[in-house]
């Protein structure tokens, strides 16, 4: 497996090995030993997949309380994924790295605690999957508005489909008065 290191410190693109033949192809998408080995050391505990069209654009979120590391990919379609990082004190808070994930690559994402994430689906339709390392709490769940200038994301559509909830999330400079856990 090839391991890139990002922008953001933790924050990992993986691009595991994919063996194809004439039947098709075959790859490990996680095993705890190996990601171990990649310094990936969480306990996953919930796995989600969702199903989005065309257009709809998902975050950004995260959980103060109860934080979450996911391990990302795309199942089918194709998305620009985002990761911004929300982390007290980080050099690089409010920073973020972009990619595409797709089914033809099979990348994933490696998103350790105190990241906000989101994605917006450019393909038809995508199912998108992710591990996490804990449960989701509805009362904890947060988020940052997607199109904050101050993030400065170039994302891949004007209008996207979005949950009446995300409409409402605040921008990065509301939640700096907010006492964010170093990770």
């Amino acid at each position: 497996m090839e391991v890139i290191n990002t922008n953001l410190e933790g924050l990992l693109l993986l691009n595991p090995d994919v063996h194809e033949d004439q039947r098709g192809y075959f790859l490990e998408t996680f095993s705890k030993e190996n990601y171990k080995d990649l310094g990936i050391k969480d306990n996953f505990v919930q796995d989600n997949l969702s199903k989005s069209i065309k257009g709809t654009l998902r975050g950004l979120h995260y959980q103060l309380e109860s934080p979450q590391a996911k391990l990302v990919r795309v199942v089918r379609g194709k998305v620009f994924d985002v990761a911004v990082d929300v982390r007290s004190g980080s050099d690089t808070f409010g920073k973020h790295f972009s990619v595409i994930l797709d089914d033809l690559t099979n990348n994933q994402l490696y998103i350790p605690k105190g990241f906000a994430h989101g994605f917006c689906v450019i393909s038809e339709e995508a199912i998108f999957e992710y591990k996490c390392s804990d449960y989701y709490v509805p009362d904890d769940q947060l988020g940052l508005i997607w199109n904050d200038p101050l993030l400065e994301i170039d994302w891949p559509i004007e209008n996207p489909l979005i949950s009446l909830k995300d409409q409402k999330l605040p921008s990065l400079s509301s939640i700096k008065s907010i006492l964010l856990p170093k990770f």
